[in-house]
């Protein structure tokens, strides 16, 4: 009788395995739910996995453990026979979820969430058990639903194991494999001021694409899930510049950065205490858009390098250099009647000027975007202080060259009558202030040439600097080169005293300029301080054309020329000191009334397109000239503004008169480092059109009616 006992227990065994783990699915309403099994049996103390699979609806979603701004996660509460026990859920990496202004963490379509599942060690082959869950979902589209399942599955127990389900062993399998884990990252997190960065390296960020690196924290209170994560790059990993939430807002600041970081189609945890950051997570700017499509991202360094030779020579036609070309053109005819050397010499002080400056620039640039600013071409503007000081510069070039005081005769080697004398030093000089004035403006080509060269390590974004200040300097630096140019000039006479008075109207229209973008920066409490100092630097300048008159007749002009000193000194400090109020950015420099436009956010980006709705965006600032033109020559004629509401197009404005990160980090996608940029957004979604920054009534209104009828 033993054999027919052992005969029998074997057979039931042999069914046990034919026979799969079975369950049921269950229609929520919104979702299909069942469990299901990685394995077709399970052996007496082994664990295997089980999964909650849910099948949603088109739109609909369910929830992550920490669901974001809103909604609640998943959850199971078992019933187990004796002995039997359950581990947590192994959660895959989510989706943003964007809802208006709200972002949440979850899961479209199908998916699987693992739980691991251990039989007792006295389990008996040949026995089945039925392990029950009641399983609660959130389910959302534009409507949230909370929805129940009562599941059970029912699992053989198999002496040595069942074997992997022919349905769902590979599917489970690939879920568990592409799971968040651990992987040896050093993470580490610091409160910069509104910001925190949370900075990580290790190996397997090492050579990573990462372009669309996120974190998802576990926690829903320690960040703003609606606002962007800038990213750093480094070469040992990376940093993510994050938003607060509620969490930073107390006495106590949290103990632990705890997530995961999704970067480059993989998923790691990540487990951050405060302190400094690893070494390698920063330095190398952010990552470029992927595929090269905003201008930029597919550039190698010949290619940038050509890039910004070519805009370096179109900036010389730009407006923001108007102001200089005036100092330009007073040297090149005071150059007329000089010998071949002197004229090369004086060319090429003026381009040793252009390429010291440029590459001071750049590197101010690149150490304070390695040190975490948020900032680009143009950053020199987005300081009230400095756009101050511009101004009264501007002013005091010319009352020098209105002959109100003349700097050149008395105090040589300084300001602008270094420019108009015409000396090595002040060639020098006139280069260096027409790079300052100049960097406001962005280019053809040089757009995308600066934000590839911001991605890439130092030496390489020098090189692309460098062949923008000779492409920008090539100009007058060839002319002096060229003597058959050089000899057709008029010879120097009194006719140039009245060219170069002529020459002071405008740079007394870039201080007026200037003191505007200071207005849309600071309000009108620094507007009366830029006049007040203005007022004063023009007494001084009187007063030190008084005291060379002085000079000049034999008289002793030392308490003249001290007063003339103190005063200038005055007004300088007048608009350094003390430090300028903030005003709100409302869409930054206003637009004709006909043209209506709207304060950008990504929010409200999101919301305009989860709408169906066509936008264009404007990435502007009153410190760059070209935005400025643009918006008066193009964007503000009838034809635009009726296109736009013909078309229903909304029209925002991202104003980075002041610097916003952002903003930086929207640029930033589009491989841009400076404004202009032009954005046109499809009524039905999709990537942006981007369009020139030099912008044409037609290429708008094209780009408007083909985003309105965009499918």
């Amino acid at each position: 009788m033993r054999w027919l006992a052992a005969l029998m227990t074997a057979a039931l065994a042999t069914l046990a395995v034919a026979a799969p783990a079975l369950a049921q699915p269950v229609n929520t309403g919104h979702l299909t739910a069942e469990l299901v099994a990685q394995d077709q049996g399970i052996a007496p103390g082994q664990t295997i996995h089980l999964a909650l699979r849910q099948q949603m609806l088109p739109g609909w979603h369910t929830y992550w453990r920490n669901p974001g701004d809103s909604g609640e996660p998943t959850s199971l509460k078992w019933t187990l026979p004796a002995g039997w026990t359950t581990g947590d859920i192994v959660w895959p990496t989510p989706r943003r979820l964007p809802v208006g202004p709200l972002v949440n963490y979850g899961y479209e379509g199908e998916v699987l969430l693992p739980v691991a599942v251990t039989a007792p060690a006295n389990a008996k082959p040949g026995q089945t058990a039925t392990l029950s869950a009641a399983a609660s979902f959130l389910v959302c589209r534009e409507i949230c639903v909370p929805e129940d399942a009562k599941l059970s599955i029912t699992i053989p127990v198999v002496a040595g194991g069942g074997g992997p389900d022919p349905t769902w062993g590979a599917p489970i399998a690939r879920t568990l494999a592409d799971a968040p884990k651990p992987a040896g990252l050093t993470a580490a997190f610091q409160k910069r001021g509104a910001a925190v960065a949370l900075a990580i390296a290790g190996p397997v960020l090492q050579g990573a694409d990462l372009h669309d690196a996120y974190f998802y924290p576990f926690d829903a209170t320690v960040i703003d899930h609606a606002k962007p994560q800038t990213i750093d790059r480094g070469p040992q990993g990376l940093t993510l510049t994050l938003t607060p939430g509620y969490a930073f807002q107390g006495a106590a600041a949290p103990k632990a950065l705890a997530g995961v970081l999704a970067v480059d189609g993989k998923a790691y945890e990540v487990a951050a205490n405060p302190g400094a950051p690893p070494a390698g997570a920063s330095g190398l700017g952010p990552p470029a858009a992927k595929g090269g499509a905003a201008g930029g991202a597919s550039l190698g360094l010949l290619s940038a390098a050509v890039f910004a030779f070519v805009g370096g020579l179109i900036l010389n036609l730009m407006p923001c250099v108007f102001p200089v070309l005036a100092m330009k053109a007073a040297s090149l005819a005071a150059h007329g009647g000089r010998d071949e050397a002197s004229n090369r010499a004086h060319g090429l002080a003026f381009g040793a000027g252009v390429l010291v400056t440029f590459l001071a620039l750049a590197g101010v640039l690149i150490g304070l975007k390695a040190a975490g600013q948020a900032i680009g071409w143009g950053f020199q503007l987005q300081s009230p202080p400095v756009v101050a000081v511009l101004c009264l510069l501007m002013l005091a070039i010319a009352l020098d060259l209105s002959g109100v005081f003349e700097v050149g005769s008395s105090l040589q080697g300084v300001g602008s009558g270094l420019a108009s004398r015409g000396g090595l030093v002040g060639d020098v000089f006139t280069g260096a202030l027409a790079v300052v004035v100049a960097a406001p403006c962005t280019a053809p080509f040089m757009g995308a040439a600066i934000g590839w060269a911001l991605t890439q390590p130092a030496a390489a974004a020098m090189t692309v600097f460098l062949a923008l200040a000779v492409g920008f300097a090539a100009p007058f630096v060839a002319v002096t080169f060229w003597p058959g140019l050089l000899s057709r000039l008029p010879r120097p006479g009194a006719w140039m005293d009245v060219f170069r008075k002529a020459l002071a109207f405008p740079m007394f229209a870039a201080a007026a300029w200037l003191v505007w973008v200071l207005t849309i920066q600071a309000g009108e409490t620094a507007l009366a301080r830029i006049l007040g100092a203005a007022i004063v630097l023009a007494l001084a300048a009187w007063i030190a054309g008084a005291a060379q008159r002085r000079a000049a007749a034999g008289g002793r002009p030392l308490v003249l020329g001290s007063a003339a000193v103190a005063l200038a000194a005055i007004a300088l400090a007048a608009v350094v000191w003390p430090a300028y109020a903030e005003t709100p950015s409302e869409g930054g420099p206003a637009a004709k009334a006909d043209l209506a436009s709207e304060a950008y956010s990504p929010e409200k980006l999101a919301a305009l397109q989860a709408e169906g709705k066509p936008v264009f965006v404007n990435y502007t600032a009153a410190w760059c000239v070209s935005c400025q033109v643009n918006d008066r020559v193009v964007l503000s004629t009838r034809p635009v503004v009726d296109a736009m509401h013909k078309d229903g197009v909304t029209y925002l404005k991202a104003d980075w008169t002041k610097r916003d990160p952002v903003i930086a980090a929207e640029l930033a996608r589009y491989g841009r480092a400076g404004v202009p940029l032009y954005l046109v957004y499809g009524a039905n979604g999709g990537p942006p059109q981007i369009l020139p920054a030099i912008l044409t009534q037609g290429v708008v209104v094209k780009a408007l009616e083909s985003a309105a009828r965009r499918g």
